[in-house]
């Protein structure tokens, strides 16, 4: 499969220098974890309640 090919494995020096990079910039605000958190429900919850509308709505033709 060449997906998995072009994976690659996480390097722990990378990571420590974006750590320190974000960190340098001011880091992560108080209340950045809860407004991803909020963005994520915002994006996601229409289209799980319009997939299953339609699920609903199919069933309810069949049946």
């Amino acid at each position: 499969m060449a997906f998995f090919k072009r994976l690659v494995k996480p390097d722990p020096e990378k990571e420590r220098q974006l750590r320190e990079q974000i960190e340098a910039e001011g880091g992560l605000e108080k209340n950045d974890l809860l407004a991803m958190i909020l963005a994520a429900t915002v994006t996601i919850l229409p289209v799980v309640a319009i997939v299953l509308g339609v699920i609903v709505l199919l069933m309810c033709l069949i049946f």
